[in-house]
């Protein structure tokens, strides 16, 4: 049995997580194509932060952060080590589209690498029905970077 909260990211086991993820988009992507936000970053008001929790364990992380008043963007997406390949990332990611849509987005965005480290990635967002776009907000075509994005008008998440 899985929860979700809305996170004030005060807790250890969220820093270390974040850290976690910081070390891996590092060791992935060259500096000019990183763009995960750190701890001061999420904490930002534009920026609505989940987690996931089994039990008392942290399974997972992710946020999105509004762009727009139309347009938000995914941020931050991480699955617990332990918690791999058990759906962790289905449950929040569906989560994260529903509470956009209550938001009154209409469309939700995300960047993501293009290396081999990111398919994975790129599955769970096109089984999800995100499609490949071009750079959106601010980001610029880069060859270390794919865009995805989902329009929520039509979306529903029984999907």
């Amino acid at each position: 049995m899985f929860t979700i909260k809305l996170d004030d990211l005060s807790g250890t086991e969220i820093h270390q997580l974040l850290q976690e993820h910081l070390d891996d988009m590092q060791a992935t992507s060259p500096p000019e194509s990183k763009h995960a936000l750190d701890l001061t970053g999420l904490k930002e008001p534009s920026i609505k932060f989940f987690t996931i929790w089994h039990e008392t364990h942290l399974a997972g992380c992710g946020a999105f952060k509004k762009l727009d008043d139309e347009h938000a963007e995914v941020k931050s997406m991480r699955t617990s080590s332990g918690f791999k390949n058990q759906g962790v990332a289905s449950k929040l990611l569906l989560y994260i589209i529903e509470q956009a849509k209550l938001s009154g987005f209409k469309r939700l965005s995300l960047e993501t690498g293009s290396m081999d480290y990111f398919v994975p990635a790129h599955g769970l967002y096109q089984k999800h029905g995100f499609v490949f776009c071009g750079p959106f907000s601010d980001y610029k075509a880069d060859p270390n970077s794919k865009f995805m994005s989902l329009n929520l008008t039509n979306k529903t998440t029984s999907d």
